[in-house]
Parts: structure tokens; C-alpha cells; sequence
């Protein structure tokens, strides 16, 4: 084959490996959705959420509990939280970031979201996303979910999913549990969100939701 042909070959596959991983991200089919009914009913704003669980083993295991997904395209209102009644301890190596964060310098303004622990299980909702993962970075315990993709008057659906393991008390989050793309620590009383494309988060615990007015 000459050279000519050879660079049309790479240049063929090139162009053809992001229209593949774009058409899987759109259609491949969604998971079985086990989320519990009442997560998206009740109002999740009447929730002190300084007041966090002692995690003591008195009651749930995080594995009694069903892992939650994303519902539709994104949710509307801030669901209630999926780990509820779960008091499991930690897992090794996790911190604890449990709780509502606001944020406070740098990303997106007003990013508020919610953090949950208990066991191995981590559930970040914000954005009209619910990520609901097992620290211990295994593809068993990703992530698998939708996210909102705006491009122009298009809105559209692609799947999402991700792994996270815990790295010096820092919460690493890989796509599609490969490249790590993703984390999250605290910083003193501040809770830190790095993001490509964003970058560097900085955010402050609040106790209640912010009222939508």
C-alpha cells in the first residue's frame, strides 16, 4: 500500500473513532433504573443538611440500598437523598465530604451540590445529576447515567459513567473508568471540585437548600 493510501487509512479512522464514541454516548440503551419512587417526591428543601448521620452501623448498609440514576434527561427538582438511612462507617481511606456545597470562587456560579457517604458508596447530585458510585474504583461500582448536552438549540441526552477511588483523602473520578478527569477534597472547612474546562471550584457548606426565587 503506498504512503498516500496508508495516510488516508489514519485519517479515515481517526475521524471515524469520535462519531463512533458520539453515536454510543447517544444510543446505547440506559441502565435498569432501580431508583426508589419516593427520591423524586417530598421536598428535599426542608432537609437540614448540617445535621448529617452518624455513621455508627446502626442501621443500613450501603449495600441494601438500590444505586440511584439519573431519571429522563436531568431531574427538575432536587431529589431527596438516596442514601438515606444509611449509617454504614466509611470506608479506608475515604474523608468525609458529606454534605450541601455552594459554591463560593471560581467555576460555575451558583453550583450548588449534594454529597452523600456511607460504606464504600459516594452519591454527588447537582446539575440534574445523580452520580452514584463505590469508592473502591471498580467498573461493578461506576456510575452509569445520562447527562445534558446542549449544542445550539439541540439538547440532547449522551450516557455517562465513571469510577471513583479515593487517593491520599482526595476523591478521583475516572471517565468510563479510564482517564481520571475529576476530583474532589476538602481544603479546610471548603470542599475543592476540579473540572476540565471549568477548572478549580472552591465551595462553603450550607445547611439548607437555597430557595428557587
Amino acid at each position: 500500500m503506498t504512503s498516500k493510501r496508508w495516510l488516508l487509512l489514519v485519517l479515515s479512522v481517526l475521524v471515524a473513532i469520535p462519531v463512533l464514541l458520539a453515536l454510543v454516548l447517544l444510543f446505547y440503551p440506559r441502565p435498569h433504573d432501580e431508583t426508589p419512587a419516593w427520591v423524586f417526591e417530598g421536598d428535599a428543601s426542608t432537609i437540614d443538611y448540617c445535621a448529617l448521620p452518624i455513621l455508627d452501623g446502626s442501621g443500613l448498609l450501603a449495600a441494601e440500598i438500590p444505586q440511584g440514576h439519573t431519571p429522563d434527561c436531568g431531574w427538575e427538582k432536587f431529589p431527596q437523598p438516596i442514601l438515606k438511612g444509611c449509617t454504614e462507617p466509611l470506608m479506608e481511606g475515604a474523608d468525609d465530604l458529606r454534605g450541601l456545597w455552594r459554591q463560593t470562587e471560581g467555576g460555575s456560579v451558583g453550583h450548588i451540590e449534594r454529597i452523600e457517604q456511607c460504606g464504600n458508596r459516594v452519591v454527588v447530585t447537582a446539575g440534574g445529576l445523580i452520580h452514584d458510585l463505590t469508592g473502591d474504583g471498580k467498573l461493578s461500582g461506576a456510575s452509569n447515567d445520562v447527562g445534558r448536552l446542549n449544542l445550539g438549540p439541540l439538547r440532547l441526552c449522551v450516557r455517562t459513567s465513571a469510577t471513583v477511588e479515593w487517593h491520599k483523602k482526595q476523591l478521583h473520578f475516572f471517565a468510563f473508568g479510564g482517564p481520571h478527569v475529576v476530583t474532589r477534597y476538602l481544603d479546610g472547612e471548603e470542599l475543592v471540585w476540579i473540572y476540565p474546562g471549568i477548572g478549580t471550584t472552591r465551595m462553603e457548606r450550607i445547611c439548607k437548600l437555597p430557595s428557587a426565587g
